[in-house]
């Protein structure tokens, strides 16, 4: 059996051990490291977003909700949360997805609607991965308009051609 020393994680213990029942806040991946089904040394709880409280709110209506506010990887964090054992966990992986649901029809809704518009008002509030949703449905929607617009039939050169022509002229220079 070997001894851990981790009381220096406890800025206000002067011990070199953690004194059982001490909670901390860890990083994720230390927690990960520390709690894993091969060592069980601490125990972890569900970080506040995701408890039944958020839960429940999330759940009321979820439109409303700054994911932002509550972490800005809030779905990618969470699914990660899942390699807990926590009795909650089915319930955190439930709501996750509901809120995911709910969420991401007004996100393409609004990505849709908002053509050359300052869209930083919609997107404050997104969790980093609706946000890459939104991009991509902007990114939909500007290829559709130039489209519309038979931009796209407007063939140019590729900048890959354009360099080799350069380079072709510069051999032939050199000859």
């Amino acid at each position: 059996m070997y001894k851990t020393i981790l009381g220096y994680l406890d800025t206000s213990s002067t011990s070199d051990d953690l004194q059982p029942g001490t909670k901390l806040d860890l990083s994720f991946w230390m927690a990960r490291a520390l709690c894993s089904r091969k060592r069980h040394i601490v125990s972890v709880e569900m970080p506040r977003p995701y408890r039944e409280g958020y839960r429940e709110i999330l759940t009321a209506d979820a439109n409303v909700v700054d994911l932002h506010k509550l972490g800005p990887y809030y779905y990618s964090y969470g699914s990660q949360l899942l390699k807990f054992e926590m009795p909650e966990t089915a319930d955190v992986a439930k709501s996750l997805i509901k809120c995911f649901q709910t969420r991401i029809r007004k996100i393409m809704d609004s990505s849709q609607n908002a053509y050359n518009e300052d869209t930083t008002k919609l997107t404050e509030k997104l969790d980093e991965t609706e946000k890459c949703l939104f991009k991509a449905g902007q990114i939909g929607l500007n290829d559709f308009q130039r489209w519309e617009t038979r931009q796209t039939e407007k063939l140019t050169t590729s900048e890959m051609v354009r360099s080799h022509r350069k380079r072709k002229r510069a051999l032939m220079d050199d000859s």
